[in-house]
């Protein structure tokens, strides 16, 4: 039987042992997966196995088993790859089927080559899925991950580190310079084409594949979604099941990592010609060269080809897209999936999947023991609101507020809180956000300063040169929360004008446009997205020929001065009971004094609360019409639709925060009180200040 380092650290001998068990039967990929499956059930085992959101790449065995928690970033075009082919050897004419999947490469032994011709050649198909780490997930969380791992990671051949292990964290020095670890990485790899390496072939083959690469010199754009973030971006290769992934998944991919330096030198336009197989068509497999000059003995070729069939220009992507799909492994590693899913949330505190009968005993439990966790979470809140309890109440209900339907095209259960009142130009908003990130699982500060709104790019758009989706900030993953800071917001001038030289023939135009108006535009369309963000729960990816809409379920928490320029389901007015004389010094004293054990409470009440089903009963519905009736009775002035739908929200998630999964009376009449501070106390500031707030 396979010991545990064979799986984890060799998988290739797995899957071939099944293969060579099973050929020319095709359950043999159906049993690979069932294999690895099985295995990763074992107690404890997804502990074993290797995250590359933990350790850098360099740290890593190559085709060892390795996971990743990411989101799909973007998604390529689907791919055509060898799943079977047959070698021969010239001298024997003994032949041997392998198997392409999962690899980049195809290896025949000395003394072979492929038959491309073979009637036992089996194309296939797979998916490329452009990968990235969680945007905005937040530093407990990383943390809590590598704490629980148990795998047991080795430096890589070509590297040597002074220590065993070390997370992206800590690895700046690497990160901010990607060309030391390349050089590291193949520093002692030698001459790949050497006759003590098995010859191969890239098996990849995507309709339009490249040939000639561009210059690799201009840093690689990695297309994170925000500023700052680090980690490694992967090419996903899903072989089943892929039209199950949609862009902005969150997933954890379990696959054997395939860092071959024959990727990087394939894609270098410096380099000795190297072999490449793709296919034109699902028809028509063809050995191309990378540079078109003459072998006189080509490595695995069993056939001498025309001129025609090495013209790199028939079958090429623009130079932009190859460098973009095929970027050096060393930078952009590439995973082979053997299994996928999507995660429901990415807190490590809790059972990936609650509906496991495991699952359902750590829920009970800790249900049990709601109540004195919700009483300590909104003191907790309260002092870091500067003793305001009724917006300390509302924060909570907006923290495990989410999108559980849509109606056509109204997102159901999404809760914006406009918190007004806060001081401006001031870092009680700053920490307030950093309070949020200690709580949830995924979130970012956006500052709606002048510079940010005309030049940052906030909805992704399409690049047709490169073929790729270019993110934006507001491409981000299911329940992050975004925090929009609009006491950064000035006012600000925009009367800059440039002018613009066109040439036409022999004459001459100056035209001169407004750069301002150019940055009005910008700042008006990402207001746009922010607005739609939060009505609609939707993002309007621009394809530059139409717009794409996108569903997403983003918890929204807007500060301001007086009432937002952005729309919100529920205003709330601070109103501070305490000032502290040093607010940093406060808001750190109260982070600090909370024990690691209680905060770990929290997470879990917070992304607990989220994922529980919730309904109204009948009864609770009628009493609720006929209060409403009555209410309209009274004063047909004072509530609205609106009004009864902001309460039935409130309500819910009022219900939730205390556990229950059904509407009572007693939680009705506590939203409606909540709800008649929160508008008395905005009618009270609008009597102070003269206006609408």
């Amino acid at each position: 039987m396979p010991c545990v380092a064979d799986w984890l650290n060799n998988p290739f001998s797995i899957v071939q042992g099944i293969f060579a068990q099973n050929v020319p039967n095709s359950d043999w990929e159906k049993k690979v997966t069932e294999y690895f499956k099985e295995k990763l059930k074992e107690n404890n085992a997804t502990n074993w196995v290797p995250s590359l959101n933990d350790v850098p790449v360099h740290y890593l065995k190559p085709n060892s088993l390795v996971k990743f928690r990411c989101m799909v970033q973007d998604m390529f075009d689907p791919e055509f790859y060898m799943g079977v082919y047959e070698t021969v050897d010239p001298n024997t004419n003994a032949r041997v089927l392998h198997f392409g999947k999962y690899r980049d490469v195809a290896e025949c032994g000395p003394q072979q080559e492929i038959d491309l011709n073979s009637s036992q050649t089996v194309t296939s198909e797979r998916q490329t899925l452009y990968c990235v780490p969680v945007p905005g997930e937040s530093a407990w969380v990383k943390e809590a991950y590598i704490s629980a791992s148990q795998a047991r990671v080795s430096p890589s051949t070509s590297y040597t580190p002074s220590r065993h292990k070390r997370s992206y964290e800590e690895d700046e020095d690497m990160d901010l310079h990607p060309s030391k670890q390349k050089e590291q990485h193949m520093g002692s790899g030698g001459d790949i084409h050497g006759c003590v390496e098995p010859k191969r072939l890239e098996t990849e083959a995507s309709a339009g594949h490249h040939l000639i690469s561009p210059n690799c010199s201009p840093p690689l754009d990695l297309n994170f979604p925000l500023p700052g973030e680090k980690g490694p971006a992967c090419l996903v290769k899903v072989y089943e099941s892929w039209d199950t992934f949609k862009v902005n998944d969150v997933l954890e991919v379990y696959g054997i990592l395939s860092v071959d330096p024959v990727l990087s030198i394939v894609n270098n336009e410096e380099s000795q010609p190297v072999i490449q197989l793709f296919c034109d068509s699902l028809e028509n497999l063809v050995v191309r060269l990378q540079n078109p000059v003459e072998y006189e003995n080509p490595t695995c070729i069993h056939r001498k080809m025309d001129s025609s069939a090495l013209d790199p220009m028939e079958c090429m992507d623009t130079a932009e897209e190859q460098r973009v799909h095929s970027p050096p492994a060393s930078l952009v590693p590439r995973i082979h999936v053997i299994l996928a899913q999507k995660l429901q949330h990415i807190n490590p505190l809790l059972p990936a999947c609650l509906n496991e009968e495991e699952s359902k005993t750590f829920v009970s439990n800790f249900m049990s023991e709601l109540s004195p966790v919700r009483a300590e979470l909104l003191g907790f809140l309260t002092h870091a609101l500067l003793g305001d309890s009724l917006a300390a109440e509302y924060l909570i209900l907006h923290l495990i507020s989410t999108v559980y339907a849509r109606r056509d095209v109204l997102p159901l259960g999404k809760f914006t809180v406009n918190l007004s009142g806060c001081p401006r130009n001031s870092i009680f908003t700053e920490h307030i956000y950093r309070i949020i990130q200690q709580l949830v699982p995924a979130s970012y500060r956006l500052q709606m300063t002048i510079e940010n709104m005309n030049h940052s790019r906030f909805i992704p758009h399409k690049d047709y040169t490169a073929n790729r989706l270019v993110s934006g900030v507001l491409q981000l993953a299911s329940n992050t929360s975004l925090v929009v800071d609009e006491t950064q917001l000035e006012q600000g001038q925009l009367d800059t004008t440039v002018t613009l030289l066109k040439r036409n023939s022999n004459c001459q135009v100056h035209v001169s446009i407004s750069k301002g108006r150019f940055q009005e535009l910008t700042s008006v369309h990402n207001v746009t997205a922010l607005g739609n963000l939060i009505t609609w729960q939707k993002v309007d990816y621009d394809f530059s020929y139409h717009q794409m809409e996108f569903p997403c379920n983003i918890n929204v928490l807007i500060t301001s001065e007086g009432r937002s320029l952005l729309p919100s389901d529920c205003q709330v007015h601070l109103q501070p009971q305490i000032i502290p004389p040093n607010m940093e010094e406060y808001m750190n004293s109260l982070l600090t004094a909370v024990l690691p054990s209680v905060l770990n409470k929290f997470r879990i009440y917070l992304s607990l609360l989220r994922l529980l089903d919730y309904s109204i009963s009948d009864e609770v519905t009628k009493a609720v019409e006929e209060d409403f009736v009555e209410m309209r009775k009274n004063d047909p002035e004072s509530i609205t639709a609106d009004d009864l739908h902001r309460t039935l929200l409130v309500a819910r998630f009022l219900s939730l925060s205390a556990g229950q999964t059904t509407l009572s009376r007693e939680r009705w009449l506590r939203a409606k009180q909540l709800e008649a501070l929160r508008k008395a106390r905005l009618q009270q500031q609008k009597c102070v200040n003269g206006n609408e707030l």
